[in-house]
């Protein structure tokens, strides 16, 4: 077929399959069936994988699966994204209006209402129409480029309906639906689940391998355009309808008012709604709606006066204390859980919940027996917010840390005086092994599927698995042990634990469950040692030289290695035939602040092993050129990368001159 055809056929099913996106994933009103969209999908993907030369980095399939993030680089925002201040209740919204009208010397004023979403800030620009970069709002001056992760999200379109240069922000966010099927899954894998959807939503966008990101069904909202002038807009209520016209998703609950009263109206009528939004508001943004009003208003160094946050009371409920329980986790952590009398709290009956640990107990002043508000973080997790005192009969008794391991009966102490947790001493303790078992077998750690926390409970209890290791000695007989499980789950179990035996260093030391270190701490460490028995063997100077790694985890690590059962741990892995090799070992900062993108095929390197090569020297490797890309490294057959980068006069090498660099 003529090449012409073929890329003429590509860019019209993007606007096909980008028009159906915005139909389905903004307007929530689909024209076409499942099955019609996947064909379209199918059709695009095997054109791309047919014709690489005409792949766009922001083609609607870019938005499934994805690749690894080098890190996130740090990049300052165009103007600062300033947070908003609060207020609680009527008389301090009337007060924020009252200021508003006197510094303006008008009657009355025009405000816009938008539901205050509980996610995470974002600024995204778009070039010519196209994505082209996403930040963090950071520490409000300067984000992290989250820009591969956000590309995953479908409501955020990676071209807009008009050919605009331009810079919105919005909010990111994790819809009452996945918050609860997420935290679900972090429960099976043995992982600590989300107190809100905030921090759920941060830790996505936070993960480095977007096709995770992808996985995770956050959604946005965009309410704010930057320098909105340059495109003839005069109001917020103006910028809200050119928003929507770019194809970008807009909340629709937005209001325009003419007075405070009106304001006042919607916040009470947004407060009887909130539980039914699907996603979490904790109150209303309140906006002058005249950008002319902007300049004279101004801004603190901390917040616009011409904008304010007008929150939503806590949704609590009265009950008793009736007793306090005390879980386990894998490292020991001792977590004291409240039970309750039964009350009834958003729909839902609650029996226990959080305390969070024994300082929060000794702050609130917490007894067993005292009356008590509860209320649910991020609408989900129970916990105990104060104690009403004036309902106590003297008869309410202490909280009593517990002197003993609850499970065990082993000693209990805390790790550090800086440390808040009391922890269980005792190495052999069967609950700390199960909640570690947990991590061990989960995502984040070996992967081996097909065990869950009910096996690991069983294992345990049978005493077929003693440490972490013994997973890599099941036999058929062992699993045949445990009631309800079939030759085909043994077949399977066994089979994982096979292809765990190949998992990355970084994935292995998760796994291991060294305190304070996690994920991020993993990868920095594998940076920097080429084997367990070098990170091992690691002085404390040699630690705390790496960035990333402070005096308090270098000395836990230090102190984990050191203990008898972890060099038994690691001798036995060693013999199981795990990998304990790392293959990312840093070799120096020749490319240190270098970003790079690989197009084509190359004759001496995989695209992986290029990727390793170059962040070994300290440089960067993205998936998409922008403007902050350093060099383009072009192999045989390159994609449309090649032209961005010549747009945009970026470095270009052949893989001559990118291994003339690296030597050099």
């Amino acid at each position: 077929m003529d090449k012409e055809k073929i890329k003429k056929e590509i860019e019209e099913l993007r606007r096909k399959i980008e028009y159906h996106n915005y139909r389905y994933y903004v307007l929530a009103d689909p024209v076409i069936s499942d099955e019609e969209y996947d064909k379209l999908m199918k059709r695009l993907t095997e054109l791309e994988k047919k014709y690489p030369e005409f792949m766009s980095p922001n083609s609607p399939t870019q938005k499934v699966g994805g690749g690894l993030i080098s890190g996130f680089r740090t990049l300052p925002h165009s103007i600062p994204m300033l947070s908003l201040d609060n207020t609680y209740n009527e008389e301090e919204i009337k007060e924020f209006d009252r200021r508003v009208k006197k510094l303006l010397n008008v009657p009355e004023v025009e405000y816009v209402c938008e539901l205050k979403i509980d996610g995470v800030s974002v600024a995204i620009r778009y070039e010519e129409g196209k994505f082209a970069l996403a930040l963090s709002r950071g520490n409000g001056i300067e984000g992290d480029d989250i820009s591969e992760n956000v590309k995953k999200i479908k409501s955020i379109p990676l071209r807009l309906f008009k050919p605009l240069t331009i810079e919105v922000r919005g909010e990111i966010f994790m819809p009452v639906d996945e918050f609860k099927r997420y935290n679900i899954q972090r429960e099976e894998e043995g992982l600590q689940p989300f107190a809100n959807p905030r921090n759920a939503t941060a830790g996505t966008l936070r993960q480095l391998d977007s096709s995770i990101v992808a996985k995770r069904k956050l959604d946005s909202f965009i309410y704010y355009i930057v320098e909105p002038e340059k495109y003839g807009l005069k109001t917020q209520w103006e910028a809200l309808k050119f928003l929507k016209e770019l194809g970008l998703k807009v909340n629709p609950l937005s209001k325009l008012c003419n007075n405070i009263e009106c304001v006042i109206e919607y916040w009470k009528e947004m407060i009887q709604q909130r539980t039914k939004l699907g996603y979490w508001a904790d109150g209303v943004v309140v906006k002058v709606n005249n950008f002319d009003y902007y300049k004279v208003l101004g801004e603190t160094a901390k917040a616009p006066r011409w904008a304010i946050a007008f929150k939503f009371p806590a949704i609590k409920a009265k009950t008793k204390l009736l007793n306090v329980e005390f879980n386990v986790g894998r490292t020991g952590t001792i977590t004291p859980v409240a039970i309750l009398e039964p009350v009834t709290l958003e729909g839902t009956i609650v029996k226990r919940a959080s305390l969070h640990n024994f300082d929060y107990i000794k702050e609130k002043d917490i007894k067993i027996g005292d009356f008590v508000y509860i209320e649910k973080a991020g609408g989900i997790i129970p916990q105990v917010i104060s104690v009403i005192k004036e309902l106590r009969t003297g008869n309410e008794k202490e909280v009593q840390p517990p002197k003993k391991c609850p499970v065990c009966g082993g000693p209990v102490g805390k790790l550090s005086e800086m440390e808040v947790a009391l922890r269980c001493l005792n190495p052999h303790c069967p609950q700390k092994l199960k909640r570690h078992l947990e991590i061990f077998v989960s995502r984040s750690a070996f992967d081996i599927s097909g065990i869950g926390e009910k096996l690991v409970d069983k294992f345990v209890d049978a005493k077929i698995i003693n440490d972490i290791a013994d997973i890599f000695y099941l036999t058929p007989f062992d699993l045949a042990q445990i009631s309800g499980v079939g030759q085909k789950t043994i077949a399977n179990i066994l089979k994982q634990i096979e292809k765990a035996k190949k998992t990355p260093l970084h994935k292995v030391i998760v796994g291991l469950g060294i305190p304070m270190v996690g994920e991020k701490t993993a990868k920095i460490l594998t940076e920097h040692f080429k084997n367990i028995d070098d990170l091992a063997n690691a002085t404390y100077e040699k630690l705390t030289s790496i960035d990333g790694i402070g005096p308090e985890v270098a000395k836990s690590i230090i102190d984990y290695f050191q203990n008898e059962k972890t060099k038994e741990i690691i001798k036995k892995l060693k013999k199981a035939g795990i990998n304990l090799e790392s293959k990312v070992v840093k070799k120096g900062n020749k490319l240190k602040n270098l970003t790079f993108v690989i197009t084509g095929t190359l004759k001496k390197y995989t695209r992986e092993e290029a990727k390793e090569l170059i962040e070994q020297l300290g440089g960067k490797v993205t998936n998409s050129v922008t403007s902050k890309t350093d060099y383009l490294i072009v192999g045989e057959k390159p994609g449309s990368k090649l032209d961005k980068a010549r747009q945009l006069g970026i470095k270009i090498l052949n893989e001559e001159e990118f291994e003339k660099l690296i030597n050099s």
